[in-house]
C-alpha cells in the first residue's frame, strides 16, 4: 500500500501549525537547566538560541533540516542585525540602569523590543518548516538530536556537549 506524499505533507503542516514553535519554545525555556544550557551555548560558542529551539521543536515532531533552505540566510541575517544589536544594547546598559530609573525603563523598552524581535524570528522559522523545504522526516532518538547538533556547530568542549545534553533531556517525547 502505497501512501499519499501529498496528503502527509498536509498533515505534517497541519501538526506544525497548531504547535506553534513560540509556545513550545517558551515551554521548553522555562525547564530545569535549558535557559542557563542555552545562554552557555549563544556565549560561549555563538550558538543561536532561536536557531537551537528551532531544531528542538523540528526534532519533537520527528523532522530534521537536511538541507539549509535558501531563507534561513535571511532569518540569521535578521538574528545578526536586530536581535544581536538589541541584546548587546541590552546588556551594555545593565550597569547604568541599576543607577537610573530612566535608564531601566529604557533598558526594559529595549528588552521587550529583543523578545519581539525572537518572536518575528521563530515566527519565520515555522513558516520556513511548514513549508516543508530541507527537511526530511527520520525516526526520533534523542542521543541523535544532540549529535547532529554539535555537529552542526561543532562543539567539542565538554560544556557545549553537556548543555546540549541538558537541552534535550528535557525534550517531551515526540
Amino acid at each position: 500500500m502505497s501512501v499519499d506524499s501529498t496528503r502527509l505533507e498536509r498533515a505534517l503542516r497541519s501538526r506544525l501549525a497548531a504547535d506553534p514553535l513560540w509556545d513550545f519554545a517558551l515551554a521548553l525555556y522555562t525547564r530545569p537547566g535549558v535557559e542557563t544550557a542555552c545562554l552557555a551555548l549563544q556565549d560561549e560558542a555563538g550558538v543561536d538560541v532561536c536557531e537551537l529551539l528551532w531544531h528542538c521543536w523540528l526534532h519533537h515532531h520527528g523532522l530534521t533540516l537536511e538541507a539549509e533552505p535558501d531563507e534561513l540566510a535571511a532569518i540569521r541575517r535578521w538574528q545578526r542585525e536586530v536581535t544581536s544589536v538589541l541584546r548587546a544594547l541590552r546588556r551594555q546598559l545593565k550597569g547604568e540602569a541599576e543607577k537610573s530609573p530612566g535608564v531601566a525603563e529604557v533598558r526594559q523598552q529595549v528588552q521587550r523590543a529583543e523578545l519581539a524581535a525572537e518572536q518575528e524570528t521563530l515566527a519565520r522559522m515555522q513558516a520556513l518548516a511548514e513549508r516543508g523545504e530541507g527537511l526530511v522526516c527520520q525516526p526520533t532518538c534523542r542521543s541523535k538530536l544532540a549529535f547532529s547538533l554539535a555537529s552542526r556547530w561543532q562543539l567539542q568542549k565538554k560544556a557545549q556537549l553537556l548543555a546540549l545534553q541538558t537541552i534535550e533531556s528535557q525534550l517531551d517525547p515526540p
